[in-house]
């Protein structure tokens, strides 16, 4: 008899409450606190040069707000604080998730050009209707003034994958209220909306998406950080994407480590892709899903001409456009073939569908060494559940792995979970004990095999008898309809005159986050050798 695990926090939620946490589709709206109040906004841009001036579009039932900016890094730097700001209520059209909310301008602010490059939280403070605080967080990005910046790190933050993991307002790329009975997930999704709640802070408890309490055999899986979410009134998405799960621990961590570092939006690989040229040395980390075309071809010119790119980060899966100068991105993921109209104007290789499919025949591997098809999930619901929770090591003689002491078979990262929740991998066959890219895999030329962990892409249910219970999440069929098995890798290549080293998993960043030795030590030795130092800084 199948039963509820016992130890798993049970956020103060009835079973009925569990279950609608786990598997409804939930969203913020304006509107949706009533009497309480609210507060939102916008702004024009991702990001922005010094010098240029930032417009917030914002929404608020309070007549005035007060305004608080703080550069979030190493350590936090309050650059703007305002208060007595006008404000009011603004209509927004029920598509906003897909057509924008098209508020009017309600505050406007330059850049300093001593401002250095980074991630800005803004965040917008009122007195609701019951006299009680109101709040909403944003960010902005700026970014660095152009020129060669060497020994300097350029980190790219996965607005792609923000964009489609964003709730507000009723629709994103897995769940929403578009389509003629207002029930389905949108491929067309704006940036003129709010962030979802948690995107942009969370508190310390909030729960990542692996389990971290071993699930029994025979019990109902769980999603501890959905039903968090459901409790505190966080985005059910909270712990798919956005900087506040992902991008933000990075990047502190490099301050903190004595690094010189620098942040840009993927819409800088789109639109301006001349911007890699400045650095040696371009991370991408946690979950980056979503790309454009003019993104990947930015990644692979710089590579080409001597850049090293080092991704930690999981699930490359679509190919995106951009539309409208850059404020809507378009994917239609399993849908393209029947509704994208880019399939119908003959360019194929442009429509929205996974990286892997014929139509498009441009697999992730060609620019990272791994594909997001080959692997997928780990290490929470019924997705290997009680598997590795880092990645097992095959060559610990790899320069990435010096002063660590790991030896063959030994786990890096297990302590601090870095293995999941989705992961990316090759085809590939064992050798004498070590791995080997398969022959039809599509490997780049000399790409080694460091790591090597389980994932799937289909659920196991160890025969539940509740339907409910299976998890119900975007088909990955297109490329291998009733494939099940798939990998998480740790991988290296050079190709042209550059380097990519990939470690494929969204949770790399949890072991930054939980000061797990090793993997920083690792995080140093690549970004040490992408910098051309010898040692890491003090």
């Amino acid at each position: 008899m199948t039963q509820l695990p016992k130890d798993f926090p049970e956020f103060g939620l009835t079973r009925e409450q569990q279950l609608v946490a786990m598997y409804s589709h939930t969203y913020e709206w304006p509107g949706m606190e009533g009497a309480h109040g609210e507060i939102w906004c916008y702004s024009d841009r991702f990001a922005y040069l010094p010098g240029e001036t930032v417009r917030l579009q914002v929404s608020s039932t309070a007549p005035a707000f007060a305004i608080h900016v703080v550069r979030d890094g190493g350590s936090e730097t309050t650059v703007l604080e305002r208060s007595g700001i006008a404000a009011y209520w603004q209509d927004t059209p029920e598509q906003c998730s897909v057509e924008g909310c098209g508020w009017e301008t309600s505050f406007e602010f330059c850049i300093g050009h001593e401002w250095p490059s980074g991630g800005y939280r803004i965040t917008l403070r009122a007195e609701g209707g019951d006299g009680k605080p109101i709040r909403c967080d944003h960010l902005l990005i700026v970014l660095p003034k152009r020129g060669r910046k060497p020994g300097r790190i350029l980190q790219v933050a996965a607005t792609g994958t923000w964009l489609a993991y964003n709730t507000w307002g009723g629709s994103s790329h897995y769940g929403g209220i578009t389509g003629p009975n207002r029930d389905q997930w949108s491929p067309l999704v704006s940036t003129q909306r709010p962030w979802s709640r948690g995107f942009i802070v969370l508190p310390p408890e909030a729960p990542r998406v692996p389990i971290e309490v071993a699930m029994p055999p025979m019990t109902v899986p769980r999603v501890p950080h959905r039903e968090w979410a459901y409790a505190t009134g966080h985005s059910y998405k909270y712990a798919s994407a956005g900087w506040a799960s992902y991008d933000s621990h990075f990047f502190r961590f490099a301050e903190r480590a004595g690094y010189r570092i620098d942040l840009a939006s993927q819409h800088e690989l789109h639109f301006s892709p001349e911007i890699l040229l400045d650095y040696d040395c371009v991370v991408i980390v946690g979950h980056d899903e979503y790309w454009t075309w003019e993104m990947r071809d930015a990644v692979d010119a710089f590579v080409d001409q001597g850049g090293r790119v080092a991704r930690f980060a999981g699930n490359y899966s679509w190919q995106t456009r951009l539309e409208d100068e850059g404020r809507r991105q378009v994917c239609y993921k399993s849908r393209a073939r029947a509704e994208d109209p880019v399939y119908r104007s003959g360019d194929v290789r442009r429509a929205t569908n996974e990286w892997e499919v014929p139509e498009i025949g441009r697999p992730g591997c060609k620019t990272f060494g791994l594909n997001g098809s080959n692997g997928i999930y780990a290490g929470w619901m019924g997705f290997a559940p009680r598997g590795v929770r880092g990645f097992p090591i095959y060559r610990p003689e790899h320069w990435a792995f010096a002063k660590t002491g790991l030896f063959y078979g030994d786990l890096l990262g297990d302590e601090s979970h870095i293995f999941g929740y989705e992961v990316d991998g090759l085809d590939y066959e064992i050798r004498n004990g070590l791995p080997y890219p398969s022959p039809t895999s599509g490997a780049p030329d000399g790409l080694e095999i460091l790591a090597v962990g389980m994932a799937t892409m289909i659920e196991e249910n160890a025969d539940l008898a509740a339907s409910d219970y299976r998890w119900a999440e975007e088909p990955c069929s297109d490329v291998a309809p009733g494939k099940k098995y798939g990998n998480g890798m740790i991988v290296n290549f050079k190709r042209g005159k550059g380097e990519v080293f990939n470690a494929g998993t969204c949770e790399w960043v949890a072991g930054l986050l939980r000061h797990d030795t090793m993997v920083e030590i690792v995080t140093r030795n690549v970004l040490n050798r992408y910098l051309g130092r010898r040692s890491s800084p003090m």
